[in-house]
């Protein structure tokens, strides 16, 4: 079977949870099929043709904020219809969604995959017309893709009241983790095994890192003591938000104790998952949050925002905060660090349900029944209740 992925910027992943989810799902896919992953030039080096099996295809674009994703996505479908003449057409998000009627009319022995990663345009980043594009795109992934994936049950909810579509819930997952990780890299930044906190993620503003430097900084006045020994790691990059970012490192202002590492992948960003104290996930909005799911694979306690797509994979109401409040993400930092058995416990549990519930094999094997469904790929349908 020949599959092509479209919508994801390209692997290997640098940053992204749908690249890094396209990334594991495609490698293990590649061990009995012929996967295309289809890349941008200024994310993926046109010198990168395969990666783990998965074949890279690059196709241009228009790098800019708004013609991206939705160039890229045309192109690539296309390519895939005419040239590469494949099996499977697996879009990745909602965005690129928006073309999966394409296939369905140019090539309809095809079979369409939508996964619906996230509800996009809640994001604080796009402006009106973005937004309709998404809602837009949303509906598409809904009724003209032969069969959608949901992350999360939340989205499955969401899909189901929004537009009646049934869609099957298959989440995004972890790879199992090497424990003999070491330190190395936590020199470069000035940071300690056990002695940071940590954030990893996009710097966009419904990520909320801005709460999580308030409160770090609030919380260090309030407990100085708890505090004293505890630096806040802040790992990633912009994507088209560089007044965001520069917000972010004015909020910061010298606080030595506030650490922006960058983007960072491979050995380094495992070390800086794998030696932190805790991770601080304070989103307004997900889909399944890849990483507090790489974090709980790590071992390492994760304290999130209480919006339902945390609540599904965070159980303990212990590690929740209100979402947006800095007042209570201080209340929470503080009163976990001042339990470190509750931190250890925790830690210990989520490696187990990381293990347990979120396995890269066990998602693929999920997906590649989808692709071999008996859903009728010859006849122009809408799923519908």
């Amino acid at each position: 079977m020949k599959i092509a992925m479209i919508g994801q910027k390209g692997v290997p992943a640098i940053f992204g949870g749908i690249e890094k989810h396209v990334e594991e799902l495609g490698a293990q896919l590649a061990k009995k099929h012929e996967v295309l992953v289809y890349a941008r030039n200024w994310y993926t080096p046109k010198t990168v043709t395969e990666f783990k099996g998965m074949k890279i295809v690059h196709r241009g674009t228009i790098h800019t904020k708004h013609l991206d994703a939705i160039v890229h996505t045309f192109i690539s479908t296309m390519d895939a219809i005419f040239f590469k003449k494949v099996d499977v057409i697996h879009y990745h998000g909602v965005g690129p969604s928006l073309l999966s009627f394409i296939p369905r009319i140019l090539s309809p022995h095809t079979k369409v995959i939508s996964t619906f990663h996230c509800i996009d345009r809640y994001h604080q980043k796009w402006n009106w017309l973005a937004r309709l594009m998404l809602a837009m795109g949303e509906k598409a992934s809904c009724k003209f893709a032969h069969q959608t994936i949901a992350v999360s049950k939340t989205i499955q909810n969401y899909a189901l009241n929004e537009y009646k579509c049934y869609t099957i819930y298959n989440p995004n997952g972890v790879a199992k983790v090497d424990n003999k990780i070491n330190s190395e890299t936590l020199k470069e930044f000035s940071l300690e095994k056990g002695k940071y906190l940590t954030m990893i993620s996009r710097l966009v503003a419904h990520k909320g890192a801005h709460y999580l430097i308030e409160a770090f900084k609030k919380a260090k006045k309030e407990s100085p003591q708890t505090f004293a020994d505890y630096k806040l790691a802040i790992v990633g990059g912009g994507a088209f938000t560089d007044d965001y970012v520069s917000y972010l490192h004015k909020l910061a202002g010298n606080d030595k104790d506030i650490v922006f590492t960058g983007n960072q992948s491979g050995q380094k960003l495992e070390e800086l998952y794998a030696n932190a104290k805790m991770l601080v996930h304070p989103s307004e909005n997900e889909g399944l949050p890849i990483t507090v799911l790489q974090a709980m694979s790590y071992g390492i306690p994760t304290l999130v925002s209480d919006i339902p797509e945390h609540q599904e994979v965070i159980t303990d109401s212990r590690f929740w905060f209100t979402n947006a409040s800095v007042d209570c993400l201080v209340e929470k930092m503080t009163a976990l660090l001042e339990n470190p058995i509750l931190l250890d416990q925790a830690g210990n549990k989520n490696k187990e349900t990381a293990e347990k519930n979120y396995a890269w094999e066990d998602i693929a094997e999920k997906t590649e029944s989808i692709y071999l469904s008996d859903s009728d790929a010859k006849e122009f349908r809408f799923k519908t209740v």
